[in-house]
């Protein structure tokens, strides 16, 4: 008979608090018991220092969170802060605050233990892959590079090229203006050469995207005609496209009126699909897979 532990992780993104409580078997087997999450954009005024609005937006959420930790008798708690905490200068005071105001302690992680946990939350959703594959999970501070072979990451990176760090960067005209796209273009050239060498030793043209920018593509990209599977998604990439070019010549008013385009990632969603569409180019993917778990999932399964 298999033990099984109700648990829950916050995970602190630079963009979105995260809170998943589940319930764990001893096998690894993940029972979902509630999801929420909070868009608190921590970066909106830049990630060298939380602004006084989302410092109180992101306290607010953690308040929330505490009130569904105790109505749900939950055990153990995980917090991770991720690149705007570890960045800002008054990370440390907003971790302390957290502390004494809602009684949860955060522990700040580095990018390649956010790129461990990726993997192993993705692994957990996905079908068994053939060949390689990128895992590739967009943040707002940072965005991880995984690529695996037979259930093994056989490099992986985080690299500071999250979508509020570009937005705040170069996406200042509405629509972006094609001399922005092009710093923005050659600013990814230089930040992931890694990536690129990475990925001329380990061919992979299978990307695997976990959560946020890659939830909006399976809304409206949603291969109808791919075998189900419960925690993944497969992509039809024939639309693509014709998608990057319409969302990159559009306004925000027209993104907000955009059926599958949520309204807090409307802003950000150009930067998004322009490192996709670089990222797509450089490694020649061929095949997208979405996968319902990612850093929360990988977190949950070690707890």
């Amino acid at each position: 008979m298999h033990t099984v532990r109700r648990n829950a992780v916050i995970d602190l993104g630079t963009n979105t608090f995260h809170l998943l409580i589940a319930e764990v078997n001893d096998v690894g087997h993940i029972h979902e018991i509630h999801r929420e999450r909070h868009f608190v954009k921590l970066a909106e005024n830049g990630i060298a220092e939380i602004g006084p609005a989302p410092y109180r937006r992101g306290q607010e959420a953690l308040k929330l969170f505490r009130q569904v930790l105790d109505e749900q008798e939950v055990r153990e708690v995980r917090a991770f802060g991720t690149a705007a905490l570890r960045t800002a200068s008054n990370g440390p005071d907003f971790i302390r605050e957290a502390r004494e105001a809602a009684g949860i302690d955060i522990t700040l992680i580095p990018g390649d233990e956010e790129a461990r946990l990726i993997t192993k939350g993705v692994l957990l959703a996905i079908p068994p892959p053939e060949g390689r594959i990128l895992i590739m999970d967009i943040g707002g501070g940072s965005t991880e590079f995984i690529i695996v072979a037979d259930g093994e990451a056989l490099w992986r990176q985080s690299f500071p090229v999250g979508v509020s760090v570009l937005h705040n960067g170069f996406h200042h005209q509405d629509p972006i203006s094609s001399g922005e796209v092009t710093r923005l273009e050659d600013f990814l050239s230089r930040e992931l050469r890694p990536l690129q060498r990475a990925l001329e030793r380990y061919p992979a043209h299978h990307l695997v995207g976990a959560a946020g920018t890659f939830d909006v593509l399976a809304n409206v990209l949603y291969d109808e005609n791919a075998p189900k599977h419960p925690t993944s998604h497969q992509l039809q990439l024939d639309g693509l496209a014709e998608l990057h070019d319409r969302i990159i010549n559009s306004t925000l008013e027209e993104r907000l009126h955009t059926p599958g385009i949520p309204a807090q990632r409307a802003d950000m969603i150009v930067v998004a699909m322009i490192l996709l569409r670089f990222v797509f180019t450089l490694a020649g993917i061929r095949r997208v897979t979405v996968s319902d778990y990612a850093m929360k999932e990988g977190m949950l399964s070690e707890m």
